[in-house]
């Protein structure tokens, strides 16, 4: 008996020097768990692999003050994800997958004390608002003049203003997500019904033609139902076989906690959608490929280096604004006819990336960003 109990405390002090993750997500009566599983599963064997001890942790089940937690992991060979106790975590990774479960009192208090809590180091604490952003990206003369003019959608008079300058503008929810929710003008002055919106559905975009400011706008309060938008000066796209393309950047930081591309994908948008979003009929295609296609080999491949760039320098902006501990953000960033980029929108919990070689190291870079905070965490414990 004895020597099995030595045993078992050998085995748990083996354990606990190795580096441990929580994959943060909110409880399910039904599911256990919310978010992604499949996602879940690949950070799970990814982590395994870089020598991790990696579970998915629930709220409910964070309790700052126990030394083990219930936590999930998944079994490949059976297909099921199971619960057992799993050590403390060293890093906390906030995949929370809903607004609305962030914004929930309890669970934003537990995740401002995880950000004050010594023995843990939470990355990714919120999702990104809208509105702040633009205002954080605004404050630097070397990201302001990357992001196309945005308002707050306030009243008629607003948005009469801004059809005074420009002719295609976007509405954006300012807690939208992949593409739900926007809406675009076109003012077409010789037309009889000039106001031309747009509404994105799911897959397909439905038109409205109207013949002046009070109808389009009692339109746009209608579809809008209430939700808080910001209007956006329209971009001309590059297109491709008179389809309209943008990209979409991964950033990640890396083992030494330093923000780095972990790659760029390109989205083409659907024929009759808004957006390049993939859930809304928007399909993948190699970005080189399409700048080429658009401004030929030269111009494309300074294009892409000042694309990647210009990500890095909204990133640093975007942690600075926030004051916050980021560790990824995708963002969606546009090119126009004459080569310009533009930012669009940034997402602090990126959706899984398709394209194979951005995916695996998009994996494995949340590890090597998890042993640089783990480091960290050791020489603030020693160093105390």
């Amino acid at each position: 008996m004895d020597h099995d109990s030595k045993q078992e405390d050998k085995a748990a002090e083996v354990q606990a020097r190795r580096p441990v993750m929580a994959i943060l997500t909110i409880e399910d009566d039904i599911l256990l768990f919310r978010g992604n599983r499949e996602n879940f599963a690949d950070i799970i064997n990814t982590g395994r692999d870089m020598g991790f001890i990696v579970y998915v942790l629930t709220v409910k089940n964070l309790n700052l003050s126990k030394s083990q937690l219930v936590g999930y992991s998944y079994n490949e060979r059976d297909d099921l994800w199971y619960n057992q106790h799993f050590p403390f975590p060293d890093v906390i990774y906030n995949r929370i997958p809903l607004r609305e479960d962030e914004l929930l009192p309890s669970v934003r208090g537990k995740i401002n004390a995880c950000m004050k809590h010594p023995r843990t180091q939470l990355f990714n604490p919120t999702f990104f608002n809208k509105w702040s952003l633009f205002e954080w990206l605004r404050l630097s003369k070397t990201t302001k003049p990357f992001i196309p003019t945005t308002k707050r959608m306030l009243s008629q008079t607003g948005l009469t203003q801004l059809m005074r300058r420009y002719n295609y503008l976007y509405l954006k929810p300012v807690s939208g997500k992949a593409g739900k929710g926007i809406m675009t003008i076109k003012v077409l002055p010789e037309k009889s019904l000039p106001y031309r919106l747009r509404i994105q559905m799911d897959k397909k975009s439905v038109t409205y033609n109207c013949a002046t400011i009070p109808k389009l706008w009692t339109r746009i309060r209608k579809q809008s139902m209430g939700d808080a938008y910001i209007i956006q000066q329209g971009i001309s796209l590059a297109t491709v076989n008179e389809r309209r393309f943008d990209l979409r950047a991964l950033i990640q930081k890396n083992q030494r906690g330093q923000w780095d591309i972990t790659g760029v994908g390109a989205r083409v948008a659907g024929t009759t959608s808004i957006t390049t979003h993939v859930p809304r009929g928007g399909s993948i295609e190699d970005p080189e490929k399409l700048l080429v296609q658009s401004f030929g080999e030269d111009e494309a491949r300074k294009i892409m280096i000042k694309a990647k760039n210009t990500s890095l320098l909204i990133a640093k902006q975007i942690e600075r604004g926030s004051g916050q501990e980021l560790g990824e953000m995708s963002m969606d960033l546009g090119v126009d006819h004459t080569g310009n980029v533009w930012f669009f929108e940034a997402n602090a919990k990126p959706m899984k990336f398709d394209e194979p070689h951005i995916r695996k190291k998009s994996l494995e870079r949340i590890f090597h960003y998890g042993l640089y905070l783990y480091g960290r965490k050791k020489t603030k414990i020693g160093g105390a």
